[in-house]
């Protein structure tokens, strides 16, 4: 089974109903698709609260791809809101275990720096970080090219697929050390694909002020979608269930992609939320 998606559900206008609130966003991007990406809990922990709230305003077949706070995947330099690494663990395993215990869980989405490099020190990382969030499925997202490099590739696949790691299947611009290659493999039951965009420009200019928008301003043609369906079908036939991400939002693009995708792999889903709610409201 092929799922589609987009990452994060606050800033996609053409999904949402007319004069919808910002509360009502969640509820609006479930009726167009099932899986979405957490993405705020990169930069903070949601709380369990938070959790039970969007867990319970989404379809029952509605899942979270929750992604690893910054403090465990080495992002965040700076001092931590958290007495140690302990706690830091415990806060995001009972903010993953909500989201689980609403059976909404699809997998912990572990995204590594650029300067996370292919050293035994970081494979010892990858398995430390493996016990701490022991139980749930953990997707690994590389994003400096020497876990493919000098024929690292094949054992690169291997050591997700010996730790039950799902392997996150990126498509990105080829801008150096810090991008890697698309390698459309299945390490697990689970794959997950993630379309950043081929914004080469935006990629490499990591210093400018506004780089986070310009590194994912890019809308994928007709023809590139087309080409991406069909690595997707060869991925599905490695794997049980494919989650596709589209990252490429600064220019609202990641929606229309998403819907472009879905056409073309001929896919409908079932159980998403009812789109034309609001032809009901004030009637009760």
């Amino acid at each position: 089974m092929i799922k589609i998606g987009l990452t994060g559900w606050g800033d996609h206008p053409s999904l949402y109903r007319e004069n919808s609130s910002k509360k009502d966003k969640l509820f609006d991007y479930s009726g167009h698709f099932p899986i979405v990406e957490v993405d705020t809990s990169f930069y903070a922990i949601p709380s369990v609260k938070n959790v039970e709230k969007w867990t319970a305003e989404t379809p029952e077949k509605f899942q979270f791809i929750v992604k690893a706070y910054q403090g465990m995947t080495g992002h965040n330099k700076d001092e931590l809101p958290y007495q140690d690494h302990s706690e830091m663990f415990e806060a995001f395993r009972e903010c993953a275990d909500a989201f689980r215990q609403a059976d909404k869980l699809a997998m912990i989405l572990v995204q590594f720096p650029p300067w996370f490099d292919c050293t035994s020190r970081n494979v010892k990382y990858i398995l430390y970080l493996k016990q701490q969030l022991q139980g749930f499925p953990i997707a690994i997202e590389f994003r400096n090219q020497t876990w493919f490099q000098n024929g690292r590739k094949e054992a690169t696949i291997q050591f997700l697929r010996e730790n039950g790691l799902i392997h996150t299947v990126c498509d990105e611009p080829q801008a150096g050390i810090g991008s890697v290659p698309f390698v459309p493999e299945a390490t697990n039951k689970k794959a997950l694909v993630r379309l950043h965009g081929r914004n080469v420009f935006g990629w490499r200019n990591t210093g400018a002020p506004n780089w986070r928008e310009v590194r994912f301003l890019y809308d994928y043609s007709q023809e590139e979608l087309e080409d991406l369906a069909k690595h997707i079908k060869e991925l599905e036939k490695k794997a049980e269930e494919i989650f596709v991400l589209f990252n490429n939002n600064s220019g609202h693009h990641a929606a229309g992609n998403a819907k472009t995708l879905q056409e073309i792999l001929n896919i409908r889903y079932d159980g998403l939320a009812p789109k034309q709610l609001n032809l009901f409201e004030g009637e009760f």
